[in-house]
């Protein structure tokens, strides 16, 4: 396997998707440059077999697929991911003057469960959707932008005013999480619309709302004597979203004809290969463009009766399109923890998680994760025949562990479920760990499960 190509392929890709909007729009450059064509979310979609396809799911989520050359209502196969990640969200009338009005703060609000103290005394930028004035009132022109640089930082509280810091001292988002950004001046009272205004070259009065998203600019690198590991923002869940990507552009090429003559894997050519990346697990997924929302069941169900209009009744193509929906099977990707070398009394006695030692099988008897035993046996029967080493999860029984995407997006589509994902240490810290070898054994998992 080429690890330091995957692994550098990943640092690359965090390095510009530092939100849920940006993360779309990398993915999506990305499905363009492999020959996918957009569909338009509330729009007929009419589509071919051997083609491949992607829709981009207000803004923050993504869906893309491929369908079979041969197909003929054969499998669905779906890998999905999100796109969020712990972060900060700006606040409307952000703007908050400090030391004598010399010093420019701004209001935020936690997004998900970060670790508070590791965001101080950060470089840290920030990526916004923003809603700008049109003609059309119910088209308001929608721009998204990254600052790209630093711009704001959260500084911390010396240890001479904080002698208690290093015994543990509780942080308060409301007061000690306020970045700070500029020395705005005493007349100065909105200098962060201002700012925004001028990056966008639009007047500040047209702007009409926004959503920010304060983020690390720190870039990945490759820690230990040998590069065994990788310290990273945003490893959650950008691990999983790369996978994805890569296993359903290699699954189209693998089903091209050019493939097919050279021998290569058959990428499933009588289904269809689905990813789609949510937003908002990190906060619950209860959210139009999360894993708990109709959408991706929507858009199946236009993908399966534009592929068999031609067949069936309205009726038949809805009882077809259940069967196929009963008979897939779904992989949810989602980061998972490693076994810390300092506290490994945290981790389950029989279950230990290593680094650079393959994908994680995640399973939990009160099923915040969705894996059962037949899933699981497939995907260690991918694994076997890829040459992929994996590992399973299971929590302390004195803890109460997390969920992820699987049990969720099980609501909505009742088909087989594993969630696994790539071992990490320090998740929801803004520079995360993981082993420098596995995002290369993900793709090949994502790869095999969408191929074999």
């Amino acid at each position: 396997m080429k690890f330091r190509e995957s692994s550098d392929r990943l640092i690359k890709f965090i390095g510009n998707a530092t939100c849920s909007f940006t993360t779309v729009q990398t993915s999506i450059e990305l499905l363009r440059d492999a020959g996918f064509k957009a569909l338009e979310l509330g729009a007929d979609w009419e589509l071919e077999r051997g083609r491949s396809y992607y829709v981009n799911v207000y803004d923050s989520s993504l869906m893309a697929f491929s369908v079979g050359r041969n197909y003929d209502g054969g499998m669905i196969r779906i890998a999905t991911a999100h796109t969020d990640s712990p972060s900060f969200c700006v606040k409307p009338n952000p703007e908050v003057k400090a030391g004598m009005g010399n010093i420019g703060k701004l209001n935020v609000e936690g997004y998900g469960g970060a670790i508070l103290n590791t965001w101080l005394d950060r470089p840290l930028s920030i990526a916004m959707r923003v809603s700008v004035k049109s003609e059309n009132v119910f088209e308001p022109e929608i721009k998204i932008i990254d600052f790209r640089r630093p711009v704001v930082t959260i500084p911390n509280l010396a240890i001479h005013m904080n002698r208690d810091v290093n015994k543990g001292v509780e942080l308060n988002k409301q007061v000690d999480m306020l970045p700070i950004c500029c020395q705005p001046g005493t007349d100065a009272n909105d200098f962060f619309i201002s700012y925004l205004a001028d990056e966008l070259k639009v007047n500040k009065d047209d702007i009409l709302d926004y959503e920010g998203y304060v983020y690390n600019t720190e870039k990945g690198q490759y820690v230990g004597i040998n590069d065994e590991f990788i310290l990273c923002p945003r490893l959650d869940n950008a691990t999983s979203v790369v996978a994805c990507l890569g296993g359903i552009i290699d699954s189209s090429r693998a089903d091209s004809d050019e493939a097919a003559n050279a021998g290569a894997l058959g990428g499933n050519d009588d289904g269809v290969n689905v990813i789609m990346v949510f937003d908002n697990e990190e906060i619950g997924s209860m959210t139009k463009q999360g894993a708990n929302s109709s959408v991706l069941t929507f858009m199946l169900e236009k993908l399966y009766r534009s592929l068999e209009h031609d067949n069936e009744t309205t009726e038949d193509a809805r009882a077809g399109y259940i069967n196929r929906i009963l008979n897939g099977m779904m992989i949810s990707l989602d980061v998972a923890h490693a076994t810390h070398p300092n506290h490994p009394e945290k981790n389950d006695p029989t279950s230990p998680i290593v680094l650079n030692a393959g994908p994680v099988i995640k399973r939990s008897a009160a099923q915040r994760y969705a894996t059962d035993a037949k899933a699981v046996g497939i995907v260690e029967q991918i694994c076997k025949k890829a040459d992929i080493p994996y590992q399973k999860f299971s929590i302390r029984s004195d803890m109460v562990g997390g969920s992820t995407l699987g049990p969720i997006s099980d609501i909505q589509l009742p088909m087989l479920t594993v969630d696994i994902g790539v071992p990490i240490l320090a998740m929801h810290s803004a520079m995360e760990t993981m082993g420098a070898k596995d995002q290369a054994y993900m793709e090949e998992l994502v790869r095999g499960f969408f191929c074999y």
